[in-house]
């Protein structure tokens, strides 16, 4: 392929001379080939779009490392498609379907002889062609090993750097590779816990999928092979051609004058690393029983046992009837719901619990931030210690970081054809999974013998598209989170038959005193270019049993014992490769009723739609265990033969699983929406946080609305999305009641009364988070959101800690976060990362202030706490914590970060590409949208 590089400036170029002038090689010239015809039939029409920012190319060599650095240059096609994303909140207001490309890419199938900018043939067998505009390679091989080799060298060529670090943060090896820093030792030290394997651990799970899923099976493993194969031809080829990433050099892995040093080679083994990442960011749901019950524990102490269980399942509310559902049709799909009676619970003793501990051995810098800069070569220095803070600065992956216990993001809007202008079903949907550069997953079409798609998917795991458009079908997913892993209590004890302690190393199985087994990683780092940490180390080290991964200790009746996560996708990280094959073979794929068995293969946590010219349908898939009968799967259980999931088989964790039919789904329903709410009744969820408000509802009600008014367009529905993703939630569902409580007596303070105002202007206008012009980089309300964003937790606390007290207060906050607005530096991926208002304490004060109204409530709490049920306090308490949070200053409200000025209200709320490589890139406005997104309307089938 030709040099995908922009013109670096002089300077640049004679900066790097003094290293050498083999850092100038790029990638070898491709051929002008034209591109051969498809042999397939796009259906869509040119009415299949899509998006991924920044741009599609990940990789940078050290030249243009140091060009983005120095000059702000970026390789071509790093960042073509950041303004168009960003471009949508400004473009919404006028969105036609014709103005959609202005926004998204083409996602037709193909590439028009006009538009072709490079054609590359790694092998006979295959051709990759990227287009013009965006640079999307267009896989097409005239065999299958050749489709799959070609998607595995297109990966090399766009992600080899982000697959190498993933590979190594799903082995808890991050910090020997890419350095010390403290982000990086606690990104290793949370993801490696939730998935310790061996390397014959991995390498079972291989061999499992291709000798227990049949011809399928074979055929996955076989694709899978030819992927790595791909990897490793392009990681072979740039090494020799030294157009490798840069951050090798960087990282001290390959000298940048001799070229010695090596990148790693692939292996199938890499694929099931790196999808233990992908499941546990994005596909898990469950665990979190423990803190759990030390809340139920807190209410019981308050309020007795009878009461406090009362109050507590009032905030836990699993099957919240006022809650937004993506199945809205009344159908019910019971899961794991509170039981009648429930059996082998085992609360800790009031006190006893204490945290695995998981590091020991520490050695330098460990623990630590202690920096030792190396004596880098002058032309490197301007990108000395870009990895100081991390690789990955610290949360920002969902499922890392304070919010580690709770993942789920992206979201999907289906409107069926009876209510659009053409009659044919149109989606707008995609998964937001932050905002990384480049970005964890990558575009790409596929066409080869059995493959036919267009989408993305996560580097590293390539081999298929995950989600994406098929010849006549578009899909997508959102994270489910519904309860997939729990939390046994395993009773301790000596092998010499000596009385147990809560540090003891054996547990009983079917009353045998049993060995845990130690799961070990040992760690060293030693100060790089990339990251100046002092050298160090250190040993993790976890506990394996039968009933999972030790993870708490305590007493339960004064009997020492471990609490273990069980989930039901350990040891099958990579089986739902399966699924995701079926879904881009057309000749499975063929109907909404396909589809569903196809997103049934899938055995990680999500909630899957589907759009052709006909239907709309929806599945929920995930390995559901069959619990015990009267076991609550939302507190620990006795890891007991009577209270263990059917048919358990701990040497495979396997199980008996909940059938297709038990899981929820639909075809043909008017509207879908889902923004990870709930999926339908009396479907439990598995944490807190699923109650009368919640985000969903900023879908639910805008798209019901354009429903009963029929003429659904691509351009109106996608306007829905974007409004509902520059809309505040707490501004919109909550602030109604808010003024309703502060009006029920006349405000007679002028300066309070002049904040209502603004507060009921900015609601009466829409309650957005939106500048006052592109570039403008201030809000219409500024002050408005700034009152809102001060007064929300300090209104939260005055609302519910007098009446619950301290202890309560604090144990259901450690359980869910009372805030995740834009402007908040915690939630499941940190600041700046677009996701907002997923976690928080909205439902709880909907409801609270609904019943100090004295209006209907659905599901009440078992308690009015707000003015402890008094209206003219609940007012006095909401107008005191209103006025000294208007008296609060910007520069506190919003206090400043590594991107941010103190004060920069825009700026906090901004979304940051967070570089995971060399290359850097602009701060864009705030949007709570997917970060991959499809509009859709097919309008002929098969």
């Amino acid at each position: 392929m030709p040099p995908r590089t922009r013109t670096l400036r002089a300077a640049t170029v004679a900066a790097v001379l003094a290293l050498g002038t083999s850092l100038l090689a790029t990638a070898p010239g491709a051929g002008a080939a034209e591109p051969e015809p498809l042999a397939v039939t796009d259906h869509c029409g040119s009415q299949c779009a899509d998006i991924l920012p920044p741009g599609e190319n990940g990789n940078a060599t050290l030249v243009e490392i140091l060009g983005n650095k120095a000059f702000g240059t970026h390789p071509a096609h790093s960042d073509d498609q950041l303004d168009r994303y960003n471009g949508l909140v400004a473009g919404h207001t006028g969105l036609t379907d014709q103005k959609l490309t202005d926004f998204f890419n083409d996602a037709s199938f193909g590439v028009a002889a006009d538009q072709v900018e490079s054609v590359t043939k790694p092998r006979e067998d295959v051709t990759i062609t990227r287009d013009k505009k965006s640079g999307v390679p267009h896989i097409k091989g005239t065999t299958r090993y050749g489709t799959e080799f070609g998607a595995g060298f297109a990966a090399g060529q766009d992600r080899l750097w982000l697959m190498d670090l993933f590979r190594h943060i799903g082995r808890g090896q991050l910090t020997s590779f890419a350095g010390g820093a403290l982000a990086n030792q606690g990104l290793e030290q949370q993801f490696w816990p939730q998935a310790p394997y061996t390397e014959a651990d991995l390498q079972a799970q291989v061999e499992r999928i291709r000798t227990t899923e049949g011809a399928r099976g074979e055929q996955a493993m076989a694709d899978a092979q030819a992927y790595v194969d791909g990897i490793n031809a392009y990681r072979e080829k740039s090494k020799k051609g030294r157009y490798f990433p840069g951050e090798y050099v960087l990282t001290g892995k390959i000298d940048s004058i001799t070229n010695i040093g090596e990148i790693q080679p692939f292996g199938l083994t890499d694929l099931i690393s790196i999808a233990s990442v992908v499941g546990g960011q994005f596909g898990g749901g469950g665990g979190g029983e423990v803190q759990a019950a030390l809340s139920l524990l807190a209410a019981q102490q308050k309020y007795g046992v009878e009461e406090g269980t009362r109050v507590w399942e009032s905030f836990r509310q699993r099957n919240d009837p006022e809650a937004v559902l993506t199945v809205h049709d009344g159908t019910s799909f019971p899961y794991a719901g509170k039981p009648d009676k429930a059996r082998g619970t085992a609360l800790p003793d009031a006190g006893s619990v204490t945290p695995e501990p998981l590091i020991y051995d520490r050695t330098g810098s460990a623990g630590t931030n202690k920096k030792a800069p190396v004596d880098a070569p002058a032309a490197l220095e301007p990108l000395q210690g870009m990895y100081d803070d991390g690789v990955i600065p610290e949360g920002s992956l969902p499922g890392s970081g304070d919010g580690a216990q709770k993942r789920g993001m992206s979201n999907a809007l289906l409107v069926s054809g009876k209510a659009t202008a053409s009659g044919n079903p149109i989606a707008v949907m995609g998964p937001q999974t932050g905002y990384f550069a480049p970005q964890l997953m990558m575009l790409q079409e596929l066409q080869g013998p059995g493959i036919s798609a267009r989408g993305v998917s996560f580097a590293g795991v390539g081999m298929y598209i995950q989600m994406g458009r098929g010849q006549d079908y578009a899909w997508s997913a959102t994270s489910a989170a519904q309860d997939i892993t729990d939390t046994y209590a395993v009773e301790l004890c000596e092998p010499d038959g000596s009385a147990p302690t809560k540090d003891s190393t054996h547990y009983r199985v079917d009353g045998a005193c049993t060995a845990m087994e130690k799961l070990e990683r040992t760690n060293s780092w030693k100060p790089t270019v990339a990251d100046s940490t002092a050298k160090g180390s250190y040993r993790m080290q976890v506990w394996r049993t039968d009933y999972g991964i030790v993870t708490h200790r305590a007493t339960v009746g004064g009997k020492p014992v471990a609490y273990t996560s069980l989930r039901t996708t350990y040891r099958h990280e990579a089986d739902s490769i399966i699924g995701f094959q079926l879904l881009n073979d057309p000749a499975y794929v063929t109907d909404a009723a396909s589809f569903q068995q196809a997103a049934g293969h899938i055995d990680y946590a999500f909630n899957w739609f589907y759009a052709d010219s006909r239907t709309t349908a929806y599945y929920n898939s995930g390995m559901n265990p069959v619990r015990a009968a009267g076991v609550d799967a939302a507190l620990p259980v006795k890891a007991e033969k009577a209270y263990e999931w059917k048919g358990y088989d701990p040497a495979a964790n396997t199980t008996d699983y909940t059938p297709f039919a038990e899981h929820p789904h639909s075809s043909g329903q008017d509207y879908y929406i889902s923004w990870n709410n709930r999926q339908a009744k009396d479907y439990s969820t598995a944490a807190f946080g699923f109650g009368a408000v919640h985000r969903g509802d900023l879908l639910d009600n805008r798209v019901s609305a354009l429903v009963e008014e029929g003429g659904v367009t691509r351009a109106s529905l996608t306007r829905a999305m974007e409004e509902a993703a520059l809309t505040d939630l707490r501004g919109e569902q909550l602030l109604p009641e808010l003024l309703k409580v502060l009006r029920s007596q006349p405000v007679t303070d002028p300066a309070l009364n002049a904040v209502v105002q603004q507060l009921d202007s900015w609601r009466a206008a829409g309650a957005q988070r939106k500048e006052t012009s592109p570039g403008s980089h201030t809000y219409t309300h500024a002050d408005a959101v700034r009152i809102m964003d001060a007064w929300w937790p300090k209104l939260v606390e005055a609302e519910f800690r007098p009446g619950l007290g301290d202890g309560l207060y604090a144990a259901l906050t450690a359980s869910l976060a009372t805030d995740e607005s834009p402007a908040a530096s915690h939630g499941p991926s940190g600041a700046h990362s677009g996701s907002a208002f997923q976690y928080g304490w909205w439902g709880f004060a909907d409801k609270d202030l609904r019943q100090v109204l004295g209006q209907p409530v659905k599901g009440p709490l078992a308690k009015t706490y707000c003015g402890g049920g008094d209206l003219s306090a609940c007012r006095s308490a909401l107008l005191s914590t209103l006025k000294e949070a208007a008296a609060g200053p910007a520069a506190e409200v919003y206090p400043g970060d590594d991107s941010c000025k103190a004060g920069e209200q825009w700026c906090t709320d901004a979304i940051v590409h967070r570089p995971l490589g060399g290359i850097s890139q602009k701060s864009i406005h705030w949007q709570n949208r997917p970060t991959y997104q499809q509009v859709v309307e097919f309008p002929s089938h098969r």
